[in-house]
């Protein structure tokens, strides 16, 4: 089992390095020159648009999930291990610095993430359940390579249902022992995993709005929560605020050799781990952006990079506060969520352990429903099949009770490896179709200027094929009828 956790780690650790480091970072660094810093500059509208009022049907019904539905299925699939276990695990192998490669790449990503939630909007589809879409669909309307749609939908069930929801799960079951103290946990993962299998099939069988209204309560709620507690224990600390601080800004640079050591070691552990917990141009938020009943793409593109900030710059940073602000060794410290637990244990007792152990629960399985989503989403790309729907969700069953019982380890590396070779593909996508998102931006930014609330239809980019939506004003704003027996793999 070693061998093949070393080889998988060797094989993900020179993608990321040789392949993958570079194309995010300068995809990254472009949109943001091309959108003049659309990330920064449209704040403020980031936040009007959460509260859009959502277009409604001929019933009288919701066309789809609204945008702050579709932000907190995104937001499940975000808030989770990524921003406790991962933020540890970055700290334990890159030190301090790798938080500050996280925050920037989180700002740079954010131009990547309108990007591709903009691009999820313009060529999304309407099915029973509302709307789909992501990169497999503009892949397949936007470049007309249905092949290239296919092969990122594989990739993504692989990486977001089955990887990461198995890794979810693991670190439930990690921070309930841990919680309770156990030295030798027995059949407790078994028991943890059959509840969490359970749990996860009452809700993935009831569709995505069953989703959108769990994650909508659970998401919030738990997130305001946890904050709470890294906001106290840092308030108890405050006096190590600024050592933090230039920890993390000394480390950054190599002037502090902690745990990882080189400055690439730092700077690929930030970036990765980053990428992990915010997805900014990983290809997974557009498949949420995309469900979101909206009146303009770009709407839905400012929301998702709203969604890379509350992840990154709020639950990420709190997280490595918390952990900081204790002074831990970070040259012994293990990977995953217990150095976050011990941290969180020294400031404020065994019962914060165990209210922790309660957060990451309902965290990670908001996350493992979000996850889900998003493999159902590209599932229907491929085939329409009923009976192939019910064998992925008996799948995703069996991953989160497999996750639960299997070596932590081996799941992260398995899951860092096959994520970076999902992120290559849709950075390759986003890249090609790019210009069509700058230019719904302009679209966007001319009808803002002339006091509107911005409608986007097809007509205004005429030229622009694979457009299957957003016929016009009366469709986009409500009612529109509900096209039966039709499903987004069918169309072209």
């Amino acid at each position: 089992m070693d061998a093949v956790n070393d080889l998988i780690a060797s094989f993900g650790g020179s993608l990321w390095q040789w392949i993958v480091l570079p194309i995010v970072i300068g995809l990254g660094l472009y949109f943001t020159v091309r959108t003049r810093v659309v990330q920064l500059r449209l704040i403020p509208a980031m936040f009007r648009t959460l509260t859009d009022v959502t277009p409604r049907d001929a019933g009288g019904k919701p066309q789809s999930v609204s945008a702050f539905q579709a932000f907190t299925v995104s937001a499940a699939s975000r808030v989770g291990v990524g921003n406790i276990a991962g933020v540890a695990t970055a700290l334990a192998l890159g030190g301090p610095g790798a938080i500050f490669w996280m925050w920037t790449m989180a700002f740079i990503g954010g131009a990547s993430s309108f990007v591709e939630s903009t691009l999820g909007q313009v060529y999304k589809t309407k099915d029973r359940d509302g709307f789909r879409g992501g990169p497999a669909y503009y892949m397949q309307r936007g470049l007309g390579k249905r092949w290239m749609g296919i092969l990122f939908a594989v990739v993504l069930i692989v990486v977001f249902p089955f990887a990461f929801s198995s890794l979810q799960a693991n670190t439930i079951v990690s921070a309930v022992g841990g919680a309770a103290g156990l030295e030798d946990p027995g059949m407790l993962p078994w028991a943890i995993g059959g509840v969490l299998a359970l749990a996860t099939g009452l809700v993935i069988f009831g569709g995505i709005r069953r989703i959108a209204s769990v994650t909508q309560s659970l998401v919030p709620a738990m997130a305001l929560l946890y904050l709470l507690i890294g906001i106290v224990i840092v308030a108890m600390n405050i006096e190590e605020v600024p050592r933090v601080f230039a920890q993390i800004y000394a480390g950054a640079f190599g002037f502090q050799s902690i745990a990882g050591g080189a400055v690439g070691t730092i700077i690929l552990v930030g970036i990765q781990r980053g990428m992990f917990s915010n997805e900014a141009g990983l290809g997974s938020a557009p498949n949420a952006g995309a469900a979101a009943a909206v009146t303009h793409p770009a709407k839905q593109g400012l929301v998702q990079t709203l969604g890379v900030y509350f992840d990154t710059f709020l639950v990420c940073s709190i997280t490595a506060f918390i952990i900081l602000v204790t002074n831990p060794d970070l040259a012994a410290a293990e990977r995953g969520v217990d150095l976050t637990q011990e941290a969180v244990v020294s400031s404020l007792g065994e019962w914060a352990g165990v209210l922790l152990a309660v957060v990451i629960l309902l965290l990670a399985f908001s996350s493992i429903l979000g996850n889900y989503y998003y493999g159902e989403s590209n599932l229907e790309f491929i085939t329409t099949s009923r009976p192939a729907l019910i064998v992925y969700r008996s799948l995703v069953v069996l991953a989160v009770l497999g996750g639960s019982v299997a070596s932590t380890t081996l799941v992260w590396t398995t899951a860092d490896g096959v994520m970076g070779i999902m992120a290559i593909i849709n950075l390759v996508a986003i890249a090609l179709l790019g210009g069509v998102a700058f230019r719904v931006l302009t679209n966007y930014q001319d009808q803002r200027a002339a006091g509107k609330d911005p409608v986007f239809t097809r007509d205004q980019l005429p030229d622009v094929a694979g457009i299957e939506l957003w016929v016009d004003e009366d469709s986009v704003t409500g009612p529109i009828p509900l096209v039966r027996g039709t499903r987004g793999a069918d169309r072209s």
